[in-house]
């Protein structure tokens, strides 16, 4: 997910996406620890825009 993307989400959206990628990343990190993910890059991705996401609603607008 870009930066451009999430800034021209509203912050219901934000709240939104982010609890999907807390919910994916949950079951991904379960499925891992399970057996080992094929594509386990997957994981960094998500932590990475839960990140970018958790930035932008920070950040004051302007």
């Amino acid at each position: 997910m870009k930066v451009e993307d999430i800034r021209k989400m509203s912050s219901e959206e934000l709240v939104k996406t982010e609890k999907g990628l807390r919910e994916e990343l949950g079951n991904l990190t379960f499925q891992h620890r399970i057996r080992p993910l094929e594509n386990s890059s997957q994981l960094k991705k998500i932590r990475k825009d839960i990140a970018r996401i958790k930035t932008i609603q920070v950040q004051p607008v302007s």
